[in-house]
């Protein structure tokens, strides 16, 4: 069950990732495709499978927050992924705030996927 739960885990965190990566290029380019129902509700179902994998996963693995580096920084990683996102579809007022939000977000993106793969908090 762990690796059914991790493989659905992992295919979640790409299919958001890319996902957050369409609607921020075509946020930027004040695309109306941002404004579409399916647009604005598929990154939900797919983070919210993605959240409920990653608990499955900490639960039996007991890897837990706080007690686990790699996972606590995975964790304050994805809440400021969250916020800078946030930013991106919602908050920035200018094109030059949205476009630094965009790209701290994708890093911070990449930085999370480096320590899933690495176990490390740092590398």
């Amino acid at each position: 069950m762990y690796t059914l739960f991790k493989i659905i885990h992992m295919s979640c965190a790409i299919l958001s990732i890319v996902g957050f990566i369409a609607r921020g290029a075509l946020k930027l380019k004040s695309s109306p495709v941002v404004e579409k129902k399916l647009v604005r509700v598929l990154p939900h179902v797919v983070d919210t499978i993605l959240l409920a994998s990653a608990v499955v996963l900490v639960v039996m693995s007991g890897q837990y927050p706080f007690t686990t580096p790699w996972i606590t920084a995975k964790l304050f990683a994805l809440v400021l992924y969250i916020a800078l996102g946030v930013v991106v579809m919602r908050i920035a007022k200018t094109q030059k705030v949205r476009t630094i939000a965009y790209v701290l977000a994708i890093l911070t993106a990449l930085y999370i996927l480096m320590v899933a793969g690495s176990k490390q908090p740092w590398f």
